[in-house]
């Protein structure tokens, strides 16, 4: 291998195959006998759905590259065609490991706890009756069986509905010798039914709805019979485009695409593994795809619908321990967010830490008559919309409220479109952001009359305005009147809703201007400070590092001696641990409980120990064509909590942590001799019974 030359494809891992790691990751932990066993059931379920987006977004891109006869590579210089094989080569053996798991693992050791899924040879009588009544009574009425005859041609298929082909003998009333037939499970329908105790062996049995149908197949053909009834369903490209630079109404175009996302191109077709060769091949000429896209599975072709098991099973036992997060002294002790912000900033860990204080600084902004106008940026907030009612009272009494909305949040637009319309109606103003460029920053700003002056109050965060995930997703939030950061705050927003340039920011960086600069100047400076002998050290927190030019500035750090740390939960790029290049460099994921999201950008500098928290990772895409912030943690104790807690904990992990080998697979770690440590649970500790 050339070290030399720093582009040299071999020194780069992969995006797309990166992410498949992720989600063998995910899939192993569903393996974790210390997990608790409904939690393990929803890492699996978790990974199903992870898969689902991942063909429906990057495969889907990547095939639409070899559509168009793209050869564009990236820095592994593998060709689209290339990616694609790759892709389906792990992804089927990540699916089939994802199901070996389920039927080896998982289901045997809920049947140990009396918490089952029986299929239908092994239903009881009095079950059978049961499952037989809720057929005729709440399935049966809103089926519609569609045979395939030249009057009949096969249905539109919608994205990730379940669907089943079945095979006929016999005529039906018209004398027709119809062969095939189509069903759809009915949406309106849970996958998952919960069977009454005095109808199963106990009470946490259930039945999947795949299965009451095939059980009754032949009751949707009166007169005919039955031969086979085999499951399938069809992934789509769900990626919208809509051209910024085309359009006059971002919100209509938005409208406008979204329905096609249900009828999109096709781009994964799984069966259950019973289906015949003969129909698979005639599905996979329906929907235009090759052998490569078909998966069999031995199980429910849409596992994640298994999720509700976990919601619907009472067994405290097995799940996680719940907590309530701590809120920190300084807010316990005065109700009052700005009279505390005024005396120094407040540095949130969520969810460890409540999120419930970024709501109260919203909700006290949006009543106290001195507070004079609101802004705000919203990329996803989740369907409680209590940070939207905020905003909404707060226009309701007369205050300015801005929001920035981004409408293509993926897999979001529609909630946002609404909240959109919602905000708008109460007289609040919306803006959509810059055209070409996602917001993708957090950060509110609330003005407000102190005396015969004007003070401006800001949250900065890592992760989105959505209480739901706040209790689920690792974050950092920062409140501050910092009048340097404030004042940067607010010409971010003047920047996104309205024209010109913001100015030079004092202490916020910001993509798509500075950020990227300023992580290359401060890689720079470490890798002066080895040439010189002196101490150089980086710790880098994030989802994904995959920018070539970032990755190129750690190689040569790695190269200067310099000492780096990078904790990346998901795509990683770089290769660490290759002699002459990044022997220096350590990549650690972790995996567990929470989501990991926090990113976080530690710089020893000389002694500054400078540390940002920031909305972005060290991608392209957020480093060059998104709005983002990144924010300093300049106050001593926030500082080194962040260092202590945020980083070293997690560099000290040997339990959840997976540590990334240079061919790309990644390797758990284990305590071996050391006492066991875990981040999370360490964290858990600290904020729940504080030292």
């Amino acid at each position: 291998m050339d070290v030399l030359n720093l582009k040299n494809p071999e020194l780069y891992i992969n995006r797309e195959l990166s992410l498949l790691e992720f989600n063998r990751r995910v899939i192993d932990q569903a393996k974790d006998e210390d997990a608790p066993l409904l939690e393990r059931l929803r890492f699996l379920c978790i990974a199903g759905s992870n898969l689902d987006e991942y063909f429906e977004i990057r495969v889907a891109g990547i095939k639409q590259q070899v559509r168009y006869g793209a050869t564009q590579s990236g820095p592994d210089n593998l060709t689209p065609h290339e990616v694609l094989n790759r892709i389906s080569e792990v992804a089927h053996s990540l699916v089939d490991e994802q199901y070996r798991v389920l039927n080896e693992i998982i289901m045997p050791a809920l049947d140990n706890e009396r918490i089952r899924v029986p299929g239908g040879p092994e239903w009881q009588s009095q079950t059978a009756r049961w499952v037989k009544r809720y057929f005729e009574d709440n399935v049966l009425p809103v089926l519609s069986p569609i045979g395939l005859d030249p009057a009949h041609p096969f249905p539109r298929v919608l994205n990730k509905n379940l669907y089943f082909m079945v095979t006929l003998e016999g005529k039906d009333a018209f004398g027709r010798e119809t062969r095939l037939a189509i069903v759809q499970a009915p949406r309106s329908l849970p996958r998952v039914v919960h069977i009454p105790t005095e109808h199963g062996s106990g009470p946490h049995d259930f039945v999947l709805l795949s299965w009451i149908i095939q059980a009754h197949v032949d009751d949707l053909f009166p007169g005919m019979k039955a031969t086979g009834c085999y499951q399938f369903k069809v992934t789509r490209d769900s990626d919208l485009f809509v051209d910024d630079e085309e359009v006059d109404d971002l919100m209509r175009a938005l409208e406008g695409e979204l329905p096609s996302r249900r009828f999109s191109d096709a781009v994964r077709l799984e069966v259950a593994d019973d289906c015949p060769d003969e129909l698979s091949r005639l599905l996979l000429e329906q929907f235009q795809l090759s052998e490569s896209d078909l998966y069999k599975v031995k199980g429910p072709v849409n596992l994640s619908r298994m999720f509700a098991i976990c919601d619907l099973v009472d067994r405290p036992d097995l799940i996680y321990p719940g907590f309530t997060p701590e809120v920190p002294l300084r807010l316990q002790k005065t109700k009052d967010l700005f009279e505390v912000l005024r005396s120094g900033d407040i540095l949130l860990h969520h969810p460890f830490q409540s999120f419930v204080p970024v709501v109260d600084f919203l909700r006290q902004a949006a009543a106290d008559p001195n507070v004079l106008s609101i802004k705000q940026t919203l990329y996803r907030t989740g369907d409680d919309w209590v940070i939207v009612d905020a905003l909404k009272d707060a226009a309701r009494s007369g205050k300015e409220v801005t929001v920035v909305v981004e409408l293509r949040a993926r897999f979001d637009e529609e909630a946002n479109i609404e909240l959109a319309n919602e905000l708008q109606e109460v007289g609040a103003h919306v803006v959509y952001g810059v055209v070409g460029y996602k917001t993708h920053a957090k950060m509110i700003l609330v003005v407000r009359r102190e005396g015969r002056s004007l003070r401006r109050y800001a949250h900065l965060g890592t992760g989105n305005y959505h209480t739901r995930t706040a209790r689920l997703y690792t974050d950092y939030s920062l409140l501050t009147a910092d009048q340097a950061v404030v004042d940067d705050v607010n010409k971010l927003f003047h920047q996104m809703t309205g024209l010109g340039r913001a100015g030079k920011l004092k202490k916020l960086l910001q993509s798509p201007f500075t950020l990227s600069k300023a992580i290359l100047s401060f890689i720079e400076f470490e890798i002066e400070a080895a040439k010189a002998g002196k101490e150089a050290r980086i710790i880098a927190k994030m989802n994904a590092i995959v920018d070539p030019d970032i990755i190129q500035a750690l190689y040569r750090a790695s190269q200067a001696g310099v000492k780096i740390d990078l904790i990346i939960r998901g795509i990683c790029c770089l290769r660490p641990g290759i002699k002459g290049v990044s022997e220096n460099i350590q990549v650690r994921s972790i995996v567990g409980r929470f989501l990991e999201h926090t990113r976080v950008f530690y710089f020893h500098h000389g002694g500054e120990n400078l540390l940002y928290c920031s909305s972005a990772d060290w991608m392209p895409r957020n480093l060059h064509h998104r709005v983002e912030a990144c924010f300093p943690i300049d106050e001593k104790r926030p500082r080194e909590q962040i260092i202590e807690l945020g980083l070293q904990n997690y560099l000290a992990d040997n339990t959840q942590a997976w540590i990334l080998q240079s061919d790309g697979s990644y390797r758990r770690a284990k305590p071996g001799a050391h006492k066991p440590r875990c981040a999370q649970r360490a964290l858990l500790d600290h904020h729940l019974h504080p030292a």
